[in-house]
């Protein structure tokens, strides 16, 4: 462990260090191994810290068969002995304050109703910890949130401590640890013993303060997502930008923005059911004007168009109107965008001919897809032809086909 500088002071922001070694991976990447290093590798559910050696940044740091890599993007010079180290500190320090506020609001909803943490997930912009519990209350929430920053501003101490596995039993453990030698406590005194192999501050007064966002059920346990230190300022920012666009948008003060959203949704809901109701009105005074042009071929009654994009629903209701305003039709329509060919084919009660029979000469020449049945058939593929050559192609294969 002595090697481990970020366990012997995680405020070192640069060091020099011998370089032992660097070498490719398997997958190609450049890392280089230290006699020392305060840069922190991914464990715990905290990620890896970032920075520089000798100016070149550091991409990823991991643990890996007892050895710690950098890996870099690019290779150190070969001359390279003792390497000059910068660690991100802002990064380094903003992991220190989630990673400690986790275990105060982790320790405060076990203190308060005996809430177990299960899991971690320090992400880069919000945190989460996931309790074994099935419902939680604002309530709830509120008053662990409230107890996390009471310690928070208390400034206790945060100490940590190399213990064996015989000395365990000296400490009130939040939970059992998954390992038995190497053991590392994080202690915040009266309040919370944890194991812990993360970065963390010398007092709680550093994590600045706590702040519960939200919550939701994850597979019968309840996700909780906080921020800490920071990161809150972040959040209120990007929230007072939105609060702000809106208030502008909707015209009316923030106290009244959901009043506000909701009528807007109401009225929305409204306009869509008026548009709906007119779009139903146009495609029946369109059904009857396509009525209006049929062919008298063989005593059969064929009503066919081409249209430029229109939408496929829009072909489907036409045709299904036209077919049930006259029982003896058959409708053939068809829509041309600029790289596909659409058509849907229907057929009235009184007339026989297989409109899935017509779909699949016509799928044959647009290398197309569709489906349907004898009554009705659709699909679309390439635009192979031109829609006025397709529908020729549906109109005589219909014709071949009349009774």
């Amino acid at each position: 462990m002595d090697r481990k500088l970020y366990y012997k002071d995680p405020y070192i922001k640069s060091f020099r260090a011998h370089l032992l070694k660097q070498e490719k991976d398997e997958q190609g990447r450049w890392f280089a191994v230290l006699d020392e290093t305060a840069f922190y590798p991914t464990g715990g559910g905290q990620p890896f810290d970032t920075g520089t050696m000798n100016g070149v940044p550091i991409l990823d740091v991991e643990e890996v068969n007892g050895e710690i890599r950098h890996y870099l993007e690019a290779e150190l010079e070969e001359t390279a002995d003792l390497v000059a180290c910068e660690v991100d500190w802002d990064r380094r320090f903003d992991h220190m304050q989630q990673h400690a506020g986790q275990h105060i609001l982790t320790a405060a909803f076990v203190e308060l109703f005996n809430f177990a943490t299960i899991s971690f997930h320090l992400g880069r912009e919000i945190n989460s910890i996931d309790l074994d519990i099935s419902e939680l209350t604002e309530e709830q929430a509120m008053e662990a949130e409230r107890l996390a920053n009471r310690i928070v501003l208390e400034g206790r101490p945060i100490e940590t401590k190399w213990v064996s596995e015989d000395e365990l039993s000296n400490y009130q453990l939040r939970k059992e640890l998954a390992v038995s030698e190497n053991i590392r406590l994080v202690i915040i005194p009266d309040f919370d013993y944890n194991g812990c192999g993360g970065t963390h501050p010398k007092s709680t007064a550093e994590v600045g303060q706590i702040k519960i966002l939200d919550w939701e059920r994850q597979k019968n346990k309840i996700r909780v997502h906080f921020v800490c230190g920071g990161r809150i300022l972040t959040q209120l920012h990007q929230k007072h930008k939105v609060l702000k666009s809106l208030t502008d948008l909707l015209n009316s003060p923030e106290q009244d923005l959901a009043a506000a959203a909701k009528k807007l949704i109401e009225n929305g809901k409204d306009c869509e059911k008026s548009i709906e109701a007119m779009q139903e009105l146009l495609l029946n005074y369109e059904a009857k004007d396509l009525l209006n042009a049929i062919d008298h071929t063989k005593n059969s009654k064929i009503v066919h168009a081409v249209f430029q994009n229109r939408s496929i629903q829009d072909l489907q209701k036409l045709a299904r109107l036209i077919a049930a305003l006259a029982d003896d039709v058959i409708v053939l329509l068809v829509n041309e965008t600029d790289n596909k060919l659409q058509f849907v084919c229907a057929r009235g009660v009184q007339q026989t001919v297989s409109m899935k029979s017509i779909s699949s000469e016509l799928l044959s020449l647009v290398n197309g897809k569709g489906g349907g049945n004898d009554q009705f058939a659709q699909g679309g593929g390439e635009k192979l032809i031109t829609g006025e050559q397709l529908l020729q192609h549906a109109r005589e294969k219909v014709l071949l086909n009349v009774k």
